[in-house]
C-alpha cells in the first residue's frame, strides 16, 4: 500500500502555524530585549506560566515547557535570584517547593503580556467573535490529536 499524498489545503496548515509561531516568538524576543530589563526569553515563558498557573511546581514547568530540568533548575535560579520569583514548600509534600511571583514578578509578567496582546490583537484583526471561538476549539482540538498516545 503507498502513502496517500496530503492535500494541499492540509499540507499549508502546518506551514501557516509555524510561520506564525516563528512571527510570534520574533515578537516576543524583540520585546523581552527591548523590554524585559535582561530577561532571557525563556525565563519570560516561565513567568507567563507562572502568572497563569500559580503555585506549580518546577517539575509542572518541565512538563510543560518541554525543556531538560537542569534548564528550567537555572531559570528559576535566576528568578529568584532576579527577586521575580518565590518558593515555598508543598504542604502536602514538603519536598517539593510551589512557585509563585513576587510582586516585582507580577509587574515584569504585565509588562510582557502587554506585548503578547498586542501581537494577538495584530494576529486577529478582523475576527469576529464567532470566527475567534472556532478558531480556539479548532486549536485545541488540534492539540489533543497530538497529545494523544
Amino acid at each position: 500500500m503507498t502513502p496517500t499524498k496530503p492535500s494541499p489545503a492540509k499540507s499549508e496548515v502546518l506551514e501557516r502555524l509555524h510561520s506564525l509561531v516563528t512571527f510570534f516568538h520574533r515578537h516576543m524576543h524583540e520585546a523581552v530585549r527591548d523590554d524585559g530589563d535582561g530577561l532571557a526569553l525563556m525565563e519570560a515563558r516561565a513567568l507567563n506560566f507562572l502568572a497563569r498557573h500559580e503555585g506549580s511546581s518546577q517539575r509542572e514547568l518541565v512538563l510543560h515547557s518541554g525543556r531538560d530540568k537542569a534548564q528550567i533548575a537555572r531559570i528559576v535560579k535566576t528568578l529568584h535570584e532576579r527577586g521575580l520569583l518565590e518558593s515555598a514548600p508543598d504542604p502536602q509534600d514538603g519536598r517539593c517547593q510551589r512557585l509563585r511571583l513576587t510582586p516585582e514578578g507580577h509587574t515584569m509578567h504585565r509588562r510582557m503580556q502587554q506585548h503578547r496582546m498586542r501581537f494577538e490583537q495584530a494576529l486577529t484583526r478582523g475576527f469576529d467573535a464567532a470566527e475567534l471561538a472556532a478558531l480556539q476549539a479548532q486549536l485545541e482540538r488540534m492539540q489533543a490529536n497530538v497529545e494523544k498516545p
